[in-house]
C-alpha cells in the first residue's frame, strides 16, 4: 500500500527516537523511496521468519543488500532478528547470527526493545543463550541482560510479566544487584507478586527489605495483592503508535476475507491503530467479531507488542501523564454492540456470550493488567459487572419466563401420563386381576414409553424448578444456566415423544378388533404435536448451542488463516 505508514513518515511518533541512548536500526528500506525494495525483500523476509523458514530467507540475505540482514523491515522499526527471536525460532536465529556483527544485536526496535527482549519474553532459553553467547565476545560492551527495552525496562522485568519462571532465575542469577534501581526492584517485585513467583518476590524481599512496605500503581502492598490473588498469565509487551486506520473499518465490520488478503499480502498492517490508539485485534474486540481476534493466536509472541496496549475511548487527545488508559480487557468489558448481542435470542444467551468474549480476552492478558484500573478507577471485572447488570436483569427474566413455561407443560404431561398409568387401555381382566392384553407388543410400547414419559417430565419438572430458584450471579449465565436449560428442554422433548408414543400405542390395543386403520391414521396425526414443538422451538436451541458450545470453538481456529 503506496499509504501505509513508515517510521520514516511516523517518527515524530515515537519519543524513543530522541533518546541519545537509543540504538536505532538502519532505515533505508522504511524510506518511502524505497518503497519497492521494502515490498519486495522486506514483506518476504518478515513471513518466513514468522514461520521460522531459513531455507526461503537465507537466498535472500546472500543475494541482495546486505543491510536486509540488520536493517528495520516493519514499520515498528523489527530487524529480521526481532522478529525471528519472538516468533521462538532458535534455529533461525542462530543461523542469522552467524551474519551478522556483534554490535546489531543491540538494535532496538521504535519502543526500544532489543531482539533479546523478545526471546526473553518468549521463555526460550536456547535463543537467549545464543544472543548471550555471541554479544559476550566483545567483554568492554555492558551486558546484554542490562540494556533496557521498551518502557525502560530491563529484560528480567519481560521474563517476569510472562511468567517465565525459569528465564526469570536464569537473568536474576546473571544480573548485578547494582544494576538493579528503585524503579526496578519495585516494577520487578509487584510483577512477581501479579504473576504467581512468590518465591523470587520472596528472594528479593529478603535482599530488599524496604519492599514489604512498597506500593504499586494501585497503591497496593504486596499484601493487599496476594490476598486478591486469583489471576492467571498470558502474555505482556508493548505496540508501536501507528495512525492509518486502513485496517480498522474493515476490522470493526468483521471483513475477514478482505482483512485475511490485506494483511496477508502487508503484514505490517496488523500493527496499524486510528486516533483512539486501537489496533485491529482492540477494534475486533470492541465490534465482537472473533475470525479476526483470533489473528492474536497467529503473530506468535509478537502479540505480546499488542495486548498491553493502552488505549482512551472517551478522549482520544489526552495525553498519557494526565489520564490512566483502558487496557484490552476494558474493552471486552464493556457493552457489545446491539447488532452483536442480537446473534441470540434472549437477554441470557446474550450474557452467556458477553461472559465468553470477556474470558477469552483475559486469558491473553498477563495478570497485572487484569486487575489495572482504567480512568474511572475500575478494573475490568468492575466495568464488566456495572456495564451488564441491566441485561443481567432481563436475562433473568427472561430464563425465569422460558422455565416457568417449560415446566407448566411438564407438569401437564405428568399429570398426564401418570393418569394414563392408573386408567389402563383395555381394562383390567376381573377373573384374572390382570390387564387384558398383557401379552400384547402394543401393550409393552405403552407400558414402557409411558413410564419414561413420566419420569422425563418429572425430570424436567426439577431442572426447570432448579433453574426458577437459582441465585442468577454473573457467572451462573456463563455455563450452569444454559446447561440445565438444554438438559430441561431435552427431557421435555422426550416426555413429549414417549407421551405420544404411548397415545398411539393405546388405539391399538383399543382398537385391536375395530377398524385397521384408525390407530395408523392416529399415530401419523400424534406426530404432528412433535413436528410443531421440533418447528417453534429450533430456534431456542440453535441459540442455546451456539452461545454454550459452538461460539467457544470460534475463538480455537484449526487451521492458519493469514501467514499460510
Amino acid at each position: 500500500m503506496s499509504n501505509s505508514p513508515t517510521p520514516t513518515s511516523q517518527l515524530s511518533n515515537h519519543a524513543t527516537a530522541s533518546n541519545a541512548n537509543y540504538n536505532a536500526p538502519d532505515d533505508f528500506f522504511l524510506q518511502d523511496t524505497n518503497a519497492n525494495l521494502f515490498y519486495e525483500f522486506c514483506v518476504p523476509l518478515y513471513k518466513y521468519a514468522l514461520k521460522g523458514n531459513w531455507t526461503a530467507a537465507q537466498p535472500i540475505l546472500e543475494n541482495n543488500d546486505v543491510r536486509l540482514q540488520h536493517a528495520a523491515i516493519t514499520s515498528g522499526w523489527s530487524t529480521l532478528l526481532h522478529v525471528a527471536a519472538g516468533s521462538n525460532h532458535s534455529s533461525f536465529v542462530e543461523e542469522l547470527l552467524r551474519m551478522l556483527e556483534v554490535q546489531h544485536l543491540s538494535l532496538q526496535d521504535s519502543m526500544g526493545n532489543t531482539a533479546f527482549c523478545f526471546a526473553v519474553a518468549s521463555g526460550n532459553m536456547r535463543i537467549a543463550n545464543l544472543l548471550i553467547e555471541k554479544y559476550s565476545s566483545l567483554p568492554y560492551l555492558p551486558p546484554l541482560q542490562t540494556i533496557r527495552g521498551g518502557g525502560g525496562y530491563i529484560p528480567i522485568q519481560f521474563a517476569v510479566m510472562q511468567g517465565r519462571c525459569e528465564m526469570t532465575w536464569f537473568l536474576y542469577n546473571q544480573i548485578r544487584r547494582e544494576e538493579f534501581g528503585d524503579r526496578d526492584k519495585s516494577s520487578l517485585f509487584f510483577s512477581c507478586i501479579k504473576t504467581g513467583n512468590h518465591r523470587l518476590a520472596l528472594e528479593m524481599a529478603r535482599e530488599w527489605e524496604d519492599l514489604a512496605w512498597a506500593r504499586d500503581q494501585n497503591n497496593d502492598t504486596a499484601l493487599h495483592l496476594l490476598a486478591l490473588d486469583e489471576v492467571h498469565l498470558h502474555s505482556c509487551s508493548h505496540c508501536p503508535e501507528i495512525t492509518d486506520p486502513i485496517t480498522i473499518n474493515p476490522a470493526s465490520v468483521g471483513n475477514f476475507g478482505f482483512l485475511s488478503e490485506l494483511i496477508s499480502a502487508y503484514p505490517n498492517l496488523i500493527w496499524e491503530v486510528d486516533n483512539k490508539n486501537h489496533s485491529i485485534i482492540h477494534t475486533a474486540v470492541t465490534s465482537r467479531h472473533a475470525s479476526i481476534f483470533n489473528l492474536i493466536h497467529e503473530i506468535e509472541s509478537q502479540k505480546d507488542l499488542i495486548v498491553t496496549y493502552f488505549v482512551d475511548p472517551s478522549n482520544p487527545s489526552s495525553s498519557q501523564s494526565n489520564i490512566r488508559k483502558s487496557t484490552l480487557l476494558h474493552l471486552a468489558a464493556e457493552l457489545a454492540p446491539p447488532k452483536q448481542l442480537e446473534l441470540v435470542s434472549g437477554a441470557a444467551l446474550q450474557m452467556c456470550l458477553e461472559i465468553t468474549w470477556f474470558e477469552e480476552v483475559k486469558k491473553i492478558m498477563p495478570p497485572s493488567y487484569i486487575i489495572m484500573k482504567n480512568s474511572d478507577g475500575l478494573t475490568a471485572q468492575e466495568l464488566f459487572t456495572k456495564e451488564h447488570e441491566g441485561l443481567r436483569k432481563e436475562g433473568e427474566d427472561w430464563i425465569k419466563r422460558t422455565a416457568e413455561f417449560c415446566m407448566l407443560i411438564s407438569t401437564v404431561i405428568t399429570a398426564a401420563v401418570f393418569t394414563s398409568a392408573i386408567n389402563i387401555p383395555g381394562g383390567i381382566s376381573d377373573e384374572t386381576k390382570k390387564p387384558n392384553y398383557l401379552d400384547k407388543t402394543a401393550f409393552l410400547v405403552f407400558a414402557i414409553s409411558d413410564a419414561v414419559a413420566f419420569i422425563s417430565s418429572a425430570t424436567a419438572i426439577w431442572i426447570f424448578l432448579s433453574i426458577i430458584i437459582s441465585r442468577y450471579a454473573q457467572y451462573d449465565f456463563y455455563r450452569s444456566l444454559p446447561l440445565k436449560l438444554i438438559f430441561g428442554l431435552i427431557a421435555l422433548f422426550i416426555s413429549i415423544v414417549c407421551m405420544m408414543v404411548a397415545f398411539s400405542s393405546s388405539f391399538f390395543i383399543t382398537y385391536t378388533y375395530g377398524l385397521k386403520m384408525v390407530p395408523y391414521l392416529v399415530s401419523i396425526v400424534a406426530m404432528l404435536p412433535l413436528f410443531l414443538y421440533i418447528g417453534l422451538q429450533y430456534p431456542l436451541w440453535l441459540d442455546i448451542l451456539y452461545s454454550t458450545f459452538y461460539w467457544r470453538k470460534l475463538f480455537r481456529p484449526s487451521k492458519c488463516m493469514i501467514y499460510d
